[in-house]
């Protein structure tokens, strides 16, 4: 039985030791900081900006935080505090921001392959299968990182940030025919599903057709519900003719080939990896507040046709083959368009989409 004497010395030499441990710890190494700007023309009322600050950001400094070597100092620039809508491209291109949301829409002559799903509308209306198809193509086909690269950007992902395009009016429309005349505000190539409807397509973006409804500029808009409530569009465009035009990939998470290069391994792996995330995220997001935003458009005093299937059939087929005309202007520049146009129905009609028209056949 120990005596209390040595139960006493044992205890402070263990005390001393204890001590001369704490004494001689190696200090922890501190995170290395990586300061990052991410910016977007829009603001965080659009959701994919939002989910940007809510998810992807934090997803990034969680992935960091796993070592703690790495640690990123953001600066947000959002809603024009760095460049509008139409100019994140650009901008990301000189440097003015280390990793932004292009608007892929804006730049069907920069990065063509990015308007595959506006290629072939009446094909889906899920936006999480679109972004995931798109990236398998991304890997597939080369040609879709090198555009991207040529604009000095490290393509991350892609995002459809949108359930269904339908059309948002000032006044009833109820059928095709009543769209006859009407000046309707969409972007990019998705102008080209007005015609032969008679309809009269003008270029536009989100953050302009509030104004442009109330003055008299464009008399509808083609649009999300989305965004037509978090707008308050439906202030000026209480009718919705519901038409199911189907989903797109209109936005890609890209940074610059300068500040992408500048970052050590471990980093290039979580932003990676959480790119990837947010890409899910994002597209389910999409998926799951369409519902709500529709009851709430109906909330506000808004007030919803839907556009009979036989008018959607009408509409496919008479619309221009844009499908075959954007893969044509592919070919021509070497690249393998109708390749890449039946990857992406064959992966449509494996997932059993309800497709009007089979663009590639």
């Amino acid at each position: 039985m120990l005596t209390k004497q040595f139960k006493i010395a044992t205890g402070a030499v263990v005390a001393g030791a204890m001590v001369l441990g704490l004494g001689t710890a190696t200090p922890a190494k501190s995170a290395e900081m990586i300061n990052l700007t991410a910016i977007d023309g829009y603001s965080p009322k659009s959701m994919w900006v939002k989910e940007f600050i809510e998810f992807l950001i934090p997803e990034i400094d969680k992935g960091l935080a796993k070592t703690g070597n790495y640690k990123v100092k953001w600066n947000q620039a959002w809603g024009g505090q760095i460049v509008k809508p139409r100019g994140v491209m650009g901008a990301m291109q000189k440097g003015l921001g280390d990793i932004g949301v292009v608007t892929t829409v804006f730049h069907s002559d920069k990065v063509p392959l990015q308007m595959i799903a506006y290629a072939t509308p009446f094909v889906t209306s899920d936006p999480v299968l679109i972004a995931r198809t798109v990236d398998k193509l991304v890997g597939k086909y080369p040609q879709y990182r090198a555009a991207f690269k040529k604009f000095n950007q490290h393509y991350l992902t892609n995002a459809a940030v949108l359930d269904t395009y339908n059309i948002f009016s000032k006044k009833e429309i109820k059928g095709i025919s009543d769209m006859k005349g009407i000046k309707t505000g969409s972007a990019g190539l998705n102008l080209l599903w007005l015609k032969n409807t008679g309809a009269v397509g003008v270029a536009g973006s989100l953050v302009k057709y509030h104004n442009w409804l109330s003055r008299g500029v464009v008399g509808a808009i083609m649009l999300w519900t989305e965004s037509v409530v978090n707008r308050k569009m439906y202030e000026v465009a209480p009718y919705m003719l519901k038409a199911n035009l189907g989903s797109a990939n209109s936005k890609a998470i890209t940074m610059n080939i300068n500040s992408w290069n500048k970052l050590p391994g471990e980093a290039k792996k979580v932003i990676t990896t959480a790119a990837n995330a947010y890409r899910e995220h994002v597209t389910r997001a999409a998926k799951a507040v369409a519902k709500a935003k529709e009851a709430q458009f109906v909330a506000k005093g808004g007030k919803i046709n839907v556009l009979a299937q036989a008018q959607r059939v009408k509409w496919a087929n008479e619309m221009p083959d844009v499908a075959s005309a954007w893969a044509g202007r592919l070919e021509k520049k070497g690249i393998p368009g109708k390749a890449i146009l039946k990857t992406y129905m064959d992966a449509m009609r494996a997932a059993n989409q309800p497709i009007v028209r089979h663009w590639d056949k």
